[in-house]
């Protein structure tokens, strides 16, 4: 049977209230678009940066079984193929999971499904011939519905719109990992699901998203579609708060903040020290 993209669904879900919420942290941040602050690209780099490790480390910890950790994917996303002390079993999974990062690249601009089958095959997701046609499928029709023609889907900071295109990568996101015989039970199958997912939403001018290995194995045990948006929202809302946050970052501002922070402690210690020094009434204020 043929899949076809149903639109009614995805007005559906951009209208339950977490996905407006999410829309509107999608707003606040695309406002910021195009970048042309040179501490902001910089941000936005380091961002872009950070969020491959995270992704990495929930593919890793999936693929493994075991407690990968943040300074694991770093070491790995900064070249190491080894690290003193820890199991290769971890590192060899981190550097499949990169391979699979950077073999997708480009795919929101292609939309070819052969990248995501690629990277299911390095990171064992078990997709068979038969599933992955299937995901194929899903695909093809997410792509004609949302761009037709491939036409270049223009950026918004409308929420409505983000609402919108939000649903329709959840929707395929959904679709796709039940095409792959991806659960809770079958998380790895998920893997490339969830990079699908953030190459769909560049090809949708949305921001990515993160979710962890727990936060993954929750989201593919919920029932309905619409079980899983209202609990992907609230995680889609923060890491658009949190990437926003980052972009607006100032180290100087920062830097600033801790200086007048640390004075603060600083006299506050210093009044504590002498509290139980009686004081002198004839003696002139001393500023501390």
């Amino acid at each position: 049977m043929t899949y076809a993209f149903d639109g009614d669904r995805v007005d559906g879900l951009a209208a339950l209230p977490q996905l407006g919420k999410a829309a509107d942290a999608g707003a606040h941040l695309i406002g910021l678009w195009p970048l042309n602050d040179a501490t902001q690209l910089d941000n936005d780099a380091k961002y872009g940066e950070n969020l491959q490790v995270r992704m990495t480390q929930t593919f890793a910890r999936i693929m493994t079984g075991e407690d990968v950790t943040i300074p694991d994917a770093e070491f790995v996303y900064e070249g190491a193929d080894q690290i003193p002390g820890r199991p290769q079993s971890i590192v060899d999974a981190l550097l499949a999971a990169e391979d699979a990062c950077d073999g997708m690249a480009g795919y929101a601009q292609s939309g070819d499904f052969s990248q995501v089958r690629a990277a299911a095959d390095l990171m064992a997701a078990g997709w068979s011939d038969q599933k992955s046609q299937a995901g194929a499928d899903v695909a093809q029709a997410v792509l004609q519905a949302m761009s037709p023609e491939g036409q270049t889907v223009e950026a918004s900071a409308d929420p409505q719109v983000i609402a919108q295109r939000l649903a329709a990568s959840m929707l395929a996101a959904w679709d796709l990992a039940h095409a792959v015989g991806a659960g809770s039970d079958e998380p790895a199958r998920a893997l490339p699901v969830l990079l699908f997912a953030n190459e769909l939403n560049e090809r949708f001018e949305i921001p990515r998203f993160y979710v962890s290995d727990e936060q993954l194995v929750h989201l593919l045990g919920q029932d309905s579609l619409q079980s899983l948006a209202e609990q992907a929202a609230p995680l889609v809302q923060a890491e658009w708060d949190g990437h926003r946050d980052d972009l607006l970052w100032d180290p100087d501002e920062a830097k600033r903040q801790a200086k007048e922070e640390d004075e603060r402690k600083s006299r506050e210690a210093l009044k504590a020290k002498f509290a139980h020094v009686p004081e002198d009434p004839h003696k002139p204020p001393v500023e501390l």
